[in-house]
Order: structure tokens, then C-alpha cells, then sequence
């Protein structure tokens, strides 16, 4: 869990952390903060608060909007987790009191989802080696599955084009600039530009047949170990809500970037025991001339969002001293792929 500033946090946030404001007066809430939500634990039940923030490739500024995609955000998560993913609950005040409610003035909305044992996520099971091959390909399972379901139309297929790709990569070359010298350095920044660039120059061709193949659909777009739970059932939660254009890729980027997230978790065998069952279940094999790109675009990814944190005023400098760890790891293993 992120360690928080508690004397700066929001009054929102500080009326949830007391059970008088749930209707089943949970006994413990647990507070866990993202770079754009608030997260509320209470044993049975998780409640999401979406930040007032804009971080250009998201805008929460306003309670419609925040309101418009906590929806989106249920219908999304729910082709993966239909029985996970509840409803958008009213946040109001009643007289003096913060409450999750129908009686009152609405002054926020919360995702409200059952609570999924943490101890069973993969990134925790991963720290106790406790995840095999067979788990993965019960993961790689389920994901084509979903991949061929996912929908595709034109205008999501024209996002794996090589302009649209391009777009992407530049924006996180851009969104990174500020941080040379404090979590990359100039000689890894211009190593990594310069091999995408090249690379997509070189592969233009595969790029258009994957196009026309229909390798690009809606998928999840933020798959990595966090986001994946072994309970009863593969739970894959937590899926982007925000912004369609990070949703809407090519399968091989998907893929590519819970490989990665194995490696950055030191089991580069079980990145590749999954990469193989999702190919043997899909027949996708131009997946692999991808694999390296992508694993590369993605923890460059991570390494920019997660460095988003260093200037998040709630969280202590102590936990701002991991962030900077994680974020030269992620740019460490973005470089190694080249």
C-alpha cells in the first residue's frame, strides 16, 4: 500500500475511512491511493473514488465526468469480471454528514465491486513463488478467449496503424522529456527513441497485416500482474476505462505486456511459458516479431506513469524514494529489450 500524508488528505477521503458512512458499517477500511483513485477496503466490499485530476490522457475534472466514466468503468471490467464489478454508488452529504447514499446532496460517485483476496493476486503470489505454468496458461487461456470476442471495428483496427502507433510512442517520449536526468537518463531516453523509431521504419508491413488480420480490438490495455487475482475462477480486473485509444490495440501489445511485468518480477520462464500457450491457443505466431516492441513501449509505459507519482502532494517521501526505485527499473528493463 502507498503510504499517505493523512493531514492532506481530501475531507471525502477521511469521512470514508469511518464505517458510519457505509451501509453495512464494515469493522476495518483500508486505504489505498493510484495515481488517479482513491480505494476504500472494507472486507466484503471495495468502493473506487476517481481523483478531480487532469493528466492529459485523462480528464476527471468534473463530478459528470467522473460519474460518466465510473459507468464505463463497470461495463468494461465486467467482460472479464461479470460478478466482480457491482455499481456506480452516490457519495452525499446529509447535514454534516459524508455518506454512500441516496438521501442528500450528490457531491461524488465510487465504483463498488466485491473484494477479491489480495493475498491471491498475482504480483503477491509472485513474491512467494507461488505461480506456475500451468496458472499461465490458464491466464493465456482465458485471454484468447477474450481476445476473440473483443470488438473490432474500423475506427478501432485504425488504431493499430503505424501513425496511430507512433502517436503513442512520441506522446511517451514527450510526457518523459521533464525527467531526464532524475529517472532516465539522456543516453537510455535517446537509445529507446531511436529503436522504436527504427523499428517501426522496418516493419511497416507487419504493422498493416496485422491491421488487416483484425489482431487489433477493445482489449484490457493495463495488464499486468496487479490486475490479474486466482480464486475460485482467473479474475483479470482493473481494466482502462479512460482513455479508449489505450484500450484499443494490437492482441500482441496486451500480451506483450503482462510478458514484461513477469520479467520486471525476475520470471522471465513464466513470461515465456505464457507467451507460448497464448500463441499455441490463438495461432497468432506474428505475435513474436512484436514481442521485444511491445514488451519495450510497455515498460517505458509503467516507467512514465508510475514516475507521475514523484509529484503526487499526498504521498511521503519515503514511498516517493520506491516510486523512483520502480520507475529506473522500468526504464532499466525498457532499455533491455532492445
Amino acid at each position: 500500500m502507498t503510504k499517505l500524508i493523512m493531514s492532506q488528505l481530501p475531507a471525502l477521503v477521511h469521512a470514508l475511512l469511518s464505517p458510519k458512512a457505509y451501509p453495512d458499517r464494515p469493522r476495518e477500511i483500508e486505504l489505498v491511493q493510484t495515481q488517479i483513485s482513491f480505494v476504500f477496503l472494507t472486507g466484503d466490499y471495495v468502493y473506487k473514488v476517481k481523483k478531480a485530476v487532469d493528466q492529459g490522457f485523462l480528464d476527471f475534472t468534473t463530478l459528470e465526468k467522473r460519474r460518466f466514466y465510473c459507468h464505463q468503468e463497470i461495463v468494461l471490467n465486467r467482460r472479464l469480471c461479470p460478478d466482480v464489478y457491482l455499481d456506480v454508488v452516490q457519495i452525499v452529504r446529509d447535514e454534516d454528514e459524508i455518506l454512500i447514499g441516496d438521501q442528500g446532496e450528490v457531491i461524488e460517485y465510487a465504483v463498488k465491486m466485491r473484494q477479491l483476496p489480495r493475498h491471491r493476486t498475482m504480483d503477491q503470489l509472485l513474491q512467494n513463488d507461488q505461480v506456475t505454468g500451468e496458472m499461465m496458461a490458464g491466464v493465456a487461456k482465458k485471454l484468447v478467449e477474450f481476445h476473440s470476442k473483443a470488438r473490432t471495428d474500423d475506427e478501432i483496427a485504425s488504431y493499430g496503424n503505424l501513425k496511430a502507433v507512433r502517436i503513442n510512442t512520441e506522446e511517451n517520449f514527450a510526457q518523459t522529456k521533464d525527467y531526464i536526468g532524475i529517472t532516465i537518463s539522456a543516453e537510455r531516453y535517446e537509445r529507446i527513441k531511436e529503436y522504436t523509431n527504427s523499428f517501426m521504419e522496418r516493419s511497416a508491413q507487419l504493422f498493416e497485416k496485422r491491421v488487416k488480420e483484425g489482431r487489433i480490438r477493445d482489449c484490457h490495455g493495463d495488464l499486468h500482474a496487479a490486475h490479474i487475482c486466482f480464486a475460485n475462477d482467473i479474475y483479470i480486473f482493473d481494466c482502462i476505462e479512460f482513455n479508449d485509444r489505450f484500450r484499443y490495440s494490437d492482441v500482441a501489445s496486451e500480451v506483450a505486456f503482462l510478458a514484461m511485468d513477469l520479467d520486471y518480477h525476475g520470471r522471465p520462464d513464466l513470461a515465456q511459458q505464457f507467451v507460448a500457450s497464448y500463441v499455441a491457443g490463438s495461432g497468432d505466431r506474428d505475435l513474436l516479431e512484436l514481442l521485444n516492441f511491445y514488451k519495450c513501449y510497455r515498460a517505458y509505459v509503467r516507467g512514465k506513469v508510475e514516475g507521475f507519482e514523484l509529484n503526487d502532494p499526498y504521498i511521503s517521501e519515503e514511498e516517493k524514494t520506491k516510486v523512483f526505485a520502480r520507475v529506473r527499473g522500468y526504464f532499466e528493463l525498457a532499455e533491455s529489450y532492445i
